[in-house]
């Protein structure tokens, strides 16, 4: 089985961001939410609430939606163009998708590529309060693990570091930058590079 991301992976954006503009455009009143977005989302860069706790806040602009899932069927129809061809030339059938984005946003466009196995995070379409945690990080390995257990990643693809602990599940494992497949170590190591010498300039003048 081959695992995919798919912000910025197979979807050349991210989903959620993209959502959110497009019901904004539509919902002009949705901007009065910003200053609470904004005021929760200082709160979590400074440690004080989780991302997931941030992401239901950000995501209260979903009762500002009066047909979610008919917004969502229109959203996919003007950003399908989104979907990468890298992808599309190599999918398989029995493909998985795992992402942070919620499930009931991804869910129409997956079942329109022909993606049948879909991990995400459990939103409420109306409230945007979560079920369980937001599918990131080392939770995608628990998810993948519940769902099929035992189950064998050929290949795996993302374009963030964060998903490490699910490209160490893989045979292989490429980082998606600008729809280029980069082998994973090889970035990997020559990102803590940059990190270790960003690390060294913190105490210096020329830092500064």
């Amino acid at each position: 089985m081959n695992v995919y991301d798919f912000d910025q992976t197979i979807y050349r954006r991210d989903s959620t961001a993209d959502f959110y503009f497009y019901c904004l455009a539509r919902r002009p009143q949705i901007a009065f939410l910003l200053p609470m977005q904004g005021f929760h989302f200082a709160r979590y860069l400074l440690g004080r609430i989780s991302k997931t706790a941030f992401k239901e806040r950000f995501y209260r602009f979903f009762t500002k939606v009066p047909d979610m899932d008919a917004w969502v069927e229109d959203f996919w129809r003007t950003h399908r163009s989104g979907i990468s061809a890298w992808y599309l030339a190599q999918q398989r059938t029995d493909d998985l998708v795992i992402s942070a984005s919620p499930e009931f946003l991804l869910r129409p466009i997956c079942r329109e590529l022909g993606i049948s196995r879909l991990l995400a995070s459990r939103v409420d379409p109306k409230t945007g309060k979560y079920t369980g945690e937001n599918c990131h990080g080392r939770e995608k390995v628990r998810r993948l693990r519940a769902a099929f257990p035992g189950v064998e990643v050929g290949e795996f693809c993302s374009d963030s570091l964060s998903d490490t602990p699910l490209a160490e599940l893989a045979e292989k494992s490429y980082l998606i930058k600008k729809e280029r497949k980069l082998d994973w170590a090889a970035f990997a190591h020559s990102s803590r590079r940059r990190e270790k010498k960003l690390r060294r300039y913190a105490d210096t003048e020329r830092f500064l």
